[in-house]
């Protein structure tokens, strides 16, 4: 299905993105804005977390992500709500925005067409399409991303979005084509081989929203469990448990990779150190590395994560010997719920 490809072109995608979003009419709420509520599922759901990590740095309303059928209760004429589908038939997506249009609230939608676009059609709101021919929705992150980010610097409550996307363009292009780092070969076997789990952790909004995407992209990809924690919670429960992660004659069936980027607070750095030595120094030792992010503001930082753990993901299957693309289980389920 070309994931591959997909996931190369990711600076160009965001850039597409850009131009095409910059085109379309924003949002002209009846009442001032008082809160914004994103709503998503899987792959179309990761743009309203990439949009609260980083309105919590600027904007002067919160953000709620809303991952199901219900609407927020206090969703009304004074909410902005950003409905996410790619395929626009997203049912959970559907029931939840068609609750919030009859809120009164003002709504953009972000999708490739579908019931979805109908909608926004029908209902005269903005309508941000994306490129229908990315092969899957997780592979439409940047195109998905950068729309709900203009809409909302159309509406007052965020400004330099073209400025975050060429910082994460040109930071993208340095990643584009490199080789895979050589000291993960032994992660990267282990875990195709279906011997390690993949634990990613990450600190901040910016750090969960990259260890979220890299749990679900190795779910997806490579069709296996992987999970996610943040940091510094962790250091407040799960921390205690790792003392005994496995027996001594096994070895860990658990790795940590660490999602690392400079808008850590000093305090959580540290934590990841004593984290480390948890780790390395248990009953059972647990294998740990860092993936660090490069690259100049939080958008760029961001998605210099999501880029390295979508490479990653690849690898993993391409070792598990998985085509990443097709997933005949959640097929199955939406024959199932059909």
């Amino acid at each position: 299905m070309g994931m591959a490809a997909a996931v190369d072109s990711l600076p160009e995608q965001l850039e597409a993105a850009l131009a095409a979003a910059s085109a379309v009419p924003g949002p002209t709420p009846a009442e001032p804005i008082a809160s914004v509520v994103a709503l998503g599922m899987g792959g179309s759901g990761v743009a309203g977390d990439i949009v609260a990590a980083l309105a919590s740095l600027q904007m002067p309303v919160p953000v709620t992500v809303a991952k199901g059928y219900e609407c927020p209760a206090f969703v009304g004429p004074s909410t902005l709500v950003i409905a996410v589908s790619f395929s626009g038939n997203t049912e959970e997506t559907l029931e939840a925005v068609t609750a919030a249009h009859h809120a009164g609230a003002s709504i953009i939608a972000v999708t490739s067409g579908g019931r979805l676009g109908e909608l926004a059609r029908q209902w005269d709101v903005p309508l941000y399409e994306v490129d229908g021919t990315i092969p899957m929705p997780r592979a439409a992150v940047g195109a998905i991303s950068v729309a709900p980010l203009v809409a909302l610097e159309g509406a007052g409550l965020l400004s330099g979005v073209a400025d975050w996307v060429a910082a994460a363009v040109a930071q993208l292009r340095v990643r584009q084509g490199n080789e895979p780092r050589s000291d993960l070969d032994e992660l990267v076997g282990a875990v195709g081989a279906g011997d390690m789990v993949p634990v990613f952790y990450g600190a901040g909004a910016l750090g969960m929203v990259a260890a979220g995407r890299a749990k679900a992209q190795v779910n997806e990809n490579v069709k296996m469990p992987a999970y996610a924690s943040a940091m510094p919670e962790l250091c407040h429960n799960e921390l205690a448990g790792w003392d005994l992660a496995g027996s001594s004659s096994s070895g860990s069936p658990l790795a940590v990779i660490a999602l690392r980027h400079d808008f850590e607070h000093p305090q959580t750095q540290r934590r990841y150190d004593f984290t480390r030595g948890v780790l390395e120094g248990g009953q059972v030792g647990v294998p740990y590395c860092e993936l660090r992010a490069v690259g100049d503001g939080a958008l760029a930082q961001l998605f210099d994560l999501i880029y390295q753990v979508d490479v990653l993901s690849l690898h993993f299957a391409s070792a598990a010997g998985r085509d990443p693309g097709p997933i005949p289980l959640l097929e199955e389920l939406k024959a199932f719920l059909a």
